[in-house]
């Protein structure tokens, strides 16, 4: 446990990025309609991710990393979250069923890095 095992683009245009994504990888796209925002799976010859829309502005040039979400699969969502928040981290989206899948949230740590931590649960509703 507690391995990288996901990735998640987000994009101001998903549409753009699916494009791009495709021709510079091969990679394949399917709109996941069960998830309560837009969000489409990712398929790649490795690890699989998702693309979503941006829930935020994006971030000027020259400000830091504009970089992609990684999540870590954890045994316990709700334990790792306060292990999280007891070592100075904070919520950045809240947990959130992604049905049939697993439990999905982000945080940020001190330094303001996004990153994801889900549990699988085939029951997530």
């Amino acid at each position: 446990m507690n391995t990288l095992q996901f990735f998640e683009i987000q994009s101001s245009q998903p549409e753009r990025e699916i494009k791009f994504y495709h021709n510079v990888f091969d990679w394949t796209f399917s709109r996941d309609e069960s998830v309560p925002i837009v969000y489409y799976r990712i398929e790649t010859n490795g690890i699989n991710g998702a693309l979503l829309e941006r829930p935020a502005k994006v971030p000027p040039k020259e400000h830091g990393t504009n970089a992609f979400a990684c999540s870590f699969q954890v045994e316990n969502f709700d334990q790792t979250a306060q292990l999280i928040m007891e070592n100075g981290g904070i919520v950045a989206l809240p947990k959130f069923a992604i049905p049939g899948k697993c439990w999905q949230g982000y945080f940020m740590d001190a330094d303001n890095n996004v990153f994801g931590i889900f549990e699988v649960d085939e029951n997530a509703k």
